[in-house]
């Protein structure tokens, strides 16, 4: 039996087309146009993956995802909208999205990003990849090698806790990276003081980053940061 797949859209003729697809794919499509529909669905058929229209005739997705987020962190949702401001991005991950799909969409994409979700071993890159090649964060591009980061024609050096946060953050771009990973793997230990200064660096690269209003640090509150571009 596919892998289930809670599908939540009020459009019919859109909610018609993408089930069909992910079925053609082998997943098990539980599919309802409502909010309050959608969690009723989601406690009795316990899905795989959730994806979320944000805009809903009888409520708001980002809603419906902080009321399942309540008990599980686990179980990945992908927001479907018509809206990709910075700051509905950024509501969209903090309301606990894995995701973001901006409509019109392919069938594609949705596909692929439902699988990468799905994979709980995967790395968006290779260690390798980003110690040796410059990295791009759509405007920017970063070097971990030489510990620069670039943008137009304006070049920033990198402190090392600087450089190695960005690696980090860039390895699990799209995913949370828990506070605890951060300061154990950097730090080396997990204490107020390395905490506060990890809020500091964490600033100072949001600050370096500002120049592409698309390139997003989120603060995963009780959890960690997401890196999204």
């Amino acid at each position: 039996m596919g892998l289930k797949v809670l599908f939540v859209e009020d459009e019919p003729a859109l909610a018609e087309i993408v089930k069909e697809s992910m079925e053609s794919k082998g997943f098990v499509v539980n599919h309802t146009a409502s909010a309050q529909n959608a969690l009723l669905q989601y406690y009795s058929t316990q899905p795989d993956i959730i994806v979320l229209d944000v805009m809903l005739g009888d409520g708001d997705g980002f809603a419906v995802a902080k009321q399942i987020r309540d008990t599980d962190l686990n179980t990945p949702i992908i927001f479907l909208t018509s809206r990709s401001l910075p700051a509905d991005v950024v509501t969209g991950f903090e309301s606990g999205g894995n995701d973001y799909l901006k409509k019109p969409f392919s069938m594609e994409e949705l596909i692929v990003r439902m699988k990468a979700l799905l994979n709980k071993n995967r790395l968006i890159l290779k260690t390798a990849d980003i110690t040796h090649e410059d990295i791009s964060i759509a405007g920017y591009l970063f070097s971990y090698l030489n510990a620069e980061l670039l943008f137009a024609e304006r070049k920033r050096t990198l402190t090392s806790r600087e450089s190695e946060i960005l690696r980090m953050l860039i390895l699990n771009k799209n995913r949370i990276l828990s506070r605890d990973v951060l300061l154990n793997t950097i730090w080396g230990q997990n204490d107020y003081f390395s905490g506060r200064s990890l809020d500091v660096f964490i600033t100072k690269l949001r600050k370096y980053l500002k120049d592409d209003p698309t390139v997003l640090i989120i603060n995963i509150r009780g959890q960690g940061y997401k890196l999204v571009f």
